[in-house]
């Protein structure tokens, strides 16, 4: 393990240290929304404290020509800027007194706090890429990105009409699929209606159009959600550190420790985002 994470100076046992590990990766795989459905791109390590982020030209339809040789456009950087990748991070504190009951009794160490830390952090991650944080824009307000109204969903078929509107409209902007939607909880809700007499919900019908998957988050706004169309060439999260927890001091006999990551938003393409509101 790096040296940057202190782990050395700690007083965690290896197996101590594992199950730290292993309970923070569970927590944030459980948490994180955004990461179902954007591509990763890393990480490269923590000294990477800027990515590049271009814009293309020449994104139309291929040329077709049987001799290859009529003239087209050529996909090529107009443009590139450099985006930051902040620290998201939570820390911890350990007390030295559970550390001695979990060796004098030989018991697992509760291991709470830094659940919670990974759950925070993890939320932390997922208000970066929907709303944006550091400077950076997210999903829901990057310039460029397409809109539709969400319109009156408390009739049934009405979410499911939403997301084939959604559909239709990035489809026609040259933005295909597989497409993601994520919504706020009271919208997700409404989603699991019974449609008809068939007794198939809603939801399962949104998931034939959105086959990256519908999801909830309570970061997006009320009354808000987002569809994407998914894909490297549109979006990624550039990684420099995943998501690991760091020993950082013993102060008056008790334990400090950081669950942090270092990453960013990289938006592509923001007509390939749908926000509905």
């Amino acid at each position: 393990m790096s040296a940057y994470l202190g782990r050395d100076q700690s007083p965690l046992t290896p197996e101590q240290w594992a199950l730290i590990d292993g309970t923070v990766t569970e927590v944030a795989r459980n948490t994180l929304v955004g990461r179902r459905f954007i591509h990763l791109f890393g990480p490269f390590g923590p000294g990477l404290q800027v990515v590049p982020n271009d814009t293309y030209e020449g994104v139309g339809t291929g040329t077709s020509d049987f001799k290859g040789e009529e003239e087209g456009a050529v996909i090529a950087a107009t443009g590139r800027n450099f985006i930051p990748l902040p620290i998201i991070y939570k820390d911890f504190l350990l007390h030295w007194r559970d550390l001695e009951t979990s060796r004098q009794l030989n018991i697992p160490l509760d291991v709470s706090p830094a659940a919670a830390a990974a759950h925070f952090c993890a939320e932390a991650e997922d208000r970066l890429i929907f709303l944006g944080a550091a400077g950076q824009n997210g999903l829901l307000n990057v310039e460029g990105r397409n809109g539709l109204a969400l319109g009156d969903w408390s009739a049934a078929g009405a979410a499911f009409a939403t997301a084939v509107a959604a559909v239709e409209k990035l489809t026609t902007a040259g933005f295909y699929g597989p497409y993601a939607m994520v919504l706020s909880p009271r919208l997700y809700a409404q989603t699991y209606r019974v449609l008809g007499h068939g007794g198939l919900l809603e939801i399962d019908q949104m998931k034939k159009v959105m086959t990256a998957g519908v999801y909830q988050s309570p970061v997006i706004p009320e009354g808000k959600g987002v569809v994407v169309a998914c894909g490297p060439q549109n979006l990624d999260l550039a990684i420099s550190q995943d998501l690991v927890t760091a020993f950082l001091e013993t102060s008056k006999m008790n334990h400090y420790f950081r669950v942090f990551e270092i990453l960013g938003l990289r938006i592509k393409r923001p007509g390939a985002i749908c926000v509905l509101e």
